[in-house]
């Protein structure tokens, strides 16, 4: 069923001794606003943990070439964006379903059929009806603006990032046996708790094609995506809540940022924060309820979901 409501989220996740997101053009260090000194992570690196979840539980086999044909849901939650992909291999299926010739860097002419490939798209690929995507290949899709958009991750408070020595005992060829040990850098955070807010839109959704089931997996994504996506880089990292602003009406019922600037993040105490005990989480000065649903303005009920 598609989408009645318009949606929007907070997102609380923290680290405790890894790096959430390390910055490619600064060695990988841990992504910072150099003004204020708190962290960041990427609402690209966010959508990738969502894809990577949504392709562990729904695609049951893989192939050599690296697609997967066959899938629990029908072929309807493939992940367009993914390792290794051939994005215009992808885009020849859409064609192929409707006896369609591609013409290079073209839609077609026709409407319809244009409408026709651009939907197909939507239709297998849960991330472009979610997110979105730019499909304007040689093989072109069109471009499809996604219902669900994210930004950032924010630290509540300033983060350090440590810096480690570590060593590799092995060697790589026998010639190397009588050099030292190798050596290397690795970068992580003590401790952070990182904020980022989601939109939903249903408009763009009926679009799209997202409905409330895909509203469910993503929003079931969001809470579990850290369990199964760990390595000695990220050290923990852990959800620590979902806060889902629901309105009555497909256009809302209130502003996004008034809502969010109601549910606050408070630091506990003054001793160095190194887990989540240090902060408590509150809706206009009062602790949110677990499992209970808030009336928090004119037909708008605030959801926590973990």
């Amino acid at each position: 069923m598609s989408l009645k409501h318009r949606y929007d989220f907070v997102l609380l996740f923290d680290v405790k001794d890894g790096n959430p997101n390390g910055d490619p053009d600064a060695g990988n260090l841990p992504r910072l606003d150099a003004e204020t000194g708190k962290g960041l992570v990427t609402d690209v690196c966010l959508k990738r943990k969502v894809r990577n979840f949504v392709a562990m539980t729904h695609v049951t086999d893989q192939d050599v070439e690296g697609s997967y044909p066959a899938l629990a849901e029908g072929k309807r939650n493939e992940i367009y964006v993914r390792e290794k992909a051939v994005l215009n291999r992808q885009h020849q299926r859409a064609y192929a379903k409707y006896q369609l010739t591609p013409e290079e860097k073209k839609l077609p002419k026709d409407m319809q059929k244009a409408r026709e490939v651009i939907g197909s798209m939507c239709a297998n690929f849960f991330d472009i009806r979610t997110f979105g995507a730019v499909m304007s290949t040689e093989i072109n899709c069109g471009q499809v603006r996604g219902p669900v958009q994210m930004t950032f991750a924010r630290s509540i408070d300033p983060v350090v990032s440590s810096e480690h020595s570590i060593t590799r005992m092995a060697v790589t060829n026998e010639k190397d046996l009588e050099k030292e040990r190798t050596m290397g850098r690795k970068f992580t955070v003590p401790y952070g708790i990182y904020r980022s807010h989601g939109f939903i839109s249903a408009h763009l959704a009926r679009q799209t094609g997202f409905d409330d089931d895909d509203l469910e997996l993503f929003l079931k994504a969001l809470e579990q995506m850290f369990e199964h996506d760990r390595s000695a880089a990220r050290g923990e990292m852990s959800t620590r809540g979902l806060y889902v602003f629901k309105h009555d009406s497909e256009l809302g019922n209130a502003p996004a940022h008034a809502l969010f600037d109601r549910l606050t993040v408070e630091r506990q105490g003054d001793d160095v924060a190194r887990d989540f005990s240090a902060y408590s989480v509150c809706f206009d000065g009062q602790s949110v309820p677990v499992g209970q649903e808030l009336d928090v303005a004119p037909n708008v009920k605030l959801i926590r979901r973990c």
